[in-house]
């Protein structure tokens, strides 16, 4: 397993053009890890879900305290992801909590849009990740919502699958508005349920070398009654620094959810 910061993170700069033209492999180590990411399924989307957790598969503590569990080169790896998709999306428990950006800080490539799955509409208009920054930001709200949010903030209504949105309706949605490679990126919960809904065609664990002993755990999924009826999927590792990537393929079970337009 080479560490892409130790043999060719200095290749990155050309890696987000190169990823959207699809004309060639991209540069080693870039290619393994995200090469999967670049060609959709047979409704043109491509969502990846990212977890970053401790080496007992916890990403918080029993507090909620999770800055940070992850090292730079972790934090590289998402920030990497963000310059590759259209669209980030994350829960209003993460987004209420960390009060995250959203943005590409660490390295270098296009911001990609923010959104918000807020379906009570509880997201301040003063949350980080609808700065007005000249990025795209959309909250997804449910039906008859009405959040006091900034006249410029793209808001999608949805309909309430019991308490919470479906996950293939959130996607349809966004695919709609021309966003096509998706990066569900948190809280554990809102990764979780998109697993589980069969809406992810990958999923990147970034695992670091803490052990909490405690605390919130990762994925959460419906109970099995036997190992052996467990989610078993292909899978590559790749080292980073002292941390290690487990990419999931999860394709084989992904459900389409409809066509999906092609990325502005």
């Amino acid at each position: 397993m080479a560490s892409p910061t130790a043999a060719g993170s200095d290749s990155w700069t050309a890696v987000p053009e190169a990823f959207r033209a699809c004309a060639a492999p991209l540069p080693a180590p870039w290619e393994a890890q995200f090469g999967p990411l670049r060609k959709g399924g047979a409704d043109g989307l491509v969502v990846v879900g990212q977890i970053g957790q401790s080496l007992d598969g916890r990403v918080a503590t029993e507090s909620g305290h999770s800055h940070y569990i992850n090292g730079p080169a972790g934090l590289a790896h998402l920030h990497r992801l963000r310059a590759l998709v259209d669209a980030v999306v994350i829960g209003v428990g993460t987004a209420l909590a960390d009060d995250p950006q959203l943005t590409v800080r660490r390295v270098s490539g296009p911001q990609p849009a923010r959104v918000a799955i807020d379906p009570g509409g509880r997201l301040p208009a003063g949350a980080r990740l609808l700065a007005a920054d000249g990025v795209r930001r959309l909250v997804v709200v449910a039906a008859g919502a009405r959040p006091p949010l900034p006249a410029d903030i793209e808001i999608v209504a949805l309909p309430r699958s019991g308490d919470q949105i479906a996950p293939a309706a959130i996607l349809a949605a966004l695919a709609e508005r021309g966003l096509r490679r998706i990066l569900v990126e948190g809280g554990a919960d809102t990764v979780s349920r998109f697993l589980a809904a069969h809406c992810l065609d990958r999923l990147h664990v970034t695992v670091a070398p803490v052990i909490l002993g405690s605390g919130r755990p990762g994925i959460a999924l419906p109970p099995v009654a036997r190992a052996d009826q467990a989610l078993r999927v292909p899978m590559h590792v790749h080292r980073l620094d002292d941390e290690v990537l487990f990419d999931c393929d999860l394709a084989a079970q992904r459900e389409p959810v409809g066509r999906a337009n092609r990325s502005r």
